[in-house]
């Protein structure tokens, strides 16, 4: 038997409007609360930054090379698979225009969202990022469920005319070097609006989170070479789930892409961020080594271009050794692989003189490749390092045929060329299930000569 409503409670909600009775689900969720000081803030680059009271002030007098600050989330992370976006009011505090990016960054090799805008001195305005934004094939940027920071990054606007005979009216562009002073206060940072429940796509890949510890069977950790330890240069190395002592196992080597972001692109220049060799094993059967751009006399990672070329293609040498010496890597089945920069390093890097090139058993290149030039990658010197080439097989993902043709040629292998479809300089299609990854997968297993998971 049902129990009554008594009448007071009944004619209340009668009489309630009807948005009344959805204000609770769509009140905004703060991303803040599990903040107390600004020691509670992730990284801060190149500026100043200070949480108080709600108010996180962001100030720089210059940048290099970008500047952005960082709100982690919290322990157990955030899940917002009922909400739309996430907004914050930014103001600009300062005498100077700024450009201001809102990241909000996906976690377990999910991608970015974006919101952008130009900011005049004094000016306010409410920046959203939309948490259900796609790739141009539809496929998810982010799973709004599984987030792992909010990313608010700075940079100065550059007025560059058409012609020269122009007046530069607007900026074209955003610039990652600041030469000006500016400051900004971000407020009431939050995840809005209410969204059906989202699922993860079937199939989906998800990569392990970046831990500090030795490697283990699943695990993929920060790995450096003895003596590398206070220098800060390090490669990721993730162990297969079913990794044994004492047995062999294929070896993927991926190279990251170049630091770079716009609203094509979110690349953070380390090898933290490399997803191509976990999505082509899914985890199973080979292990995964992500290396760095270094330059050994700056002691540093390299994030953009090639750091010391030569000094990259050592490290290189030298980690594929031991990570076949300690952890049984299979010297005859390594494979080189990477995305934008790291594409290009294939032959760039992995061809750079015969030591190197005998490491390789096949390249998989994608968005770029050795030759097109960008950071003194000429076509007549890519056709010079392609003779070097020692390996059985090339699979080119996004790549022109029609450009690259010659240096495939000049490599005398096999070649595979395919489209993804995901109509975007990311690498989010070796964690999905489509045509492109499944072709992929099936290469490198067979070139390996193993059964894949």
């Amino acid at each position: 038997m049902r129990p009554k409503i008594p009448s007071a409670v009944l004619a209340a909600l009668l009489l309630t409007p009807l948005p009344s009775l959805h204000a609770a689900a769509e009140s905004p969720t703060s991303l803040t609360s599990h903040l107390r000081s600004t020691a509670d803030l992730g990284e801060q680059r190149a500026l100043h930054a200070q949480w108080k009271e709600g108010l996180l002030s962001l100030s720089t007098p210059n940048a290099d090379r970008h500047a952005w600050a960082v709100i982690p989330a919290p322990e157990g992370g955030w899940d917002f698979s009922s909400r739309a976006r996430v907004t914050a009011e930014i103001i600009n505090t300062g005498d100077n225009p700024v450009g201001v990016m809102l990241w909000v960054v996906g976690a377990h090799g999910w991608d970015a969202v974006l919101d952008e805008a130009i900011l005049a001195p004094q000016e306010t305005r409410t920046f959203s990022c939309d948490l259900r934004s796609t790739f141009p094939d539809h496929t998810p940027k982010l799973n709004p469920g599984d987030l792992k920071q909010i990313q608010v990054m700075l940079a100065e606007p550059v007025f560059a005319p058409a012609k020269t005979s122009d007046k530069a009216t607007a900026p074209t562009r955003l610039s990652p070097r600041l030469t000006k002073t500016v400051s900004l206060e971000v407020r009431n940072l939050a995840a809005e609006g209410e969204a059906p429940s989202w699922k993860l796509p079937k199939g989906r890949v998800l990569i392990p989170d970046l831990e500090t510890g030795p490697p283990a069977p699943g695990k993929r950790v920060h790995h450096s070479l003895a003596g590398d330890e206070a220098t800060g240069i390090y490669g990721v190395l993730c162990l297969p789930t079913d990794w044994q002592q004492d047995k062999k196992y294929p070896l993927i080597v991926e190279y990251p892409g170049n630091i770079f972001f716009n609203p094509s692109c979110y690349s953070t220049g380390l090898p933290d961020q490399c997803a191509i060799g976990y999505g082509i094993t899914k985890g199973k059967g080979a292990i995964c080594l992500s290396l760095p751009f270094i330059d050994r006399t700056a002691g540093k990672i390299a994030e953009n271009g090639w750091g010391n070329a030569d000094d990259t293609a050592d490290y290189a040498i030298r980690m594929v050794r031991e990570v076949c010496e300690k952890f049984g890597a299979d010297h005859e089945n390594v494979v080189l692989t990477g995305f934008s920069r790291g594409a290009i390093a294939c032959g760039y890097i992995g061809l750079r003189h015969e030591r190197i090139a005998s490491l390789w058993k096949g390249f998989h290149a994608c968005q770029h490749y050795d030759g097109d030039g960008w950071n003194g990658a000429t076509l007549p010197d890519a056709l010079v390092r392609a003779a070097r080439f020692r390996g059985r097989s090339v699979f080119q993902t996004d790549n022109p045929r029609e450009k690259f043709q010659s240096v495939m040629d000049a490599m005398k292998t096999d070649v595979i060329w395919a489209e993804s479809g995901l109509g975007f300089h990311a690498t989010a299609m070796f964690l999905d299930e489509r045509p492109s990854t499944q072709r992929v997968r099936a290469w490198f297993w067979n070139l390996v000569e193993k059964r894949g998971p």
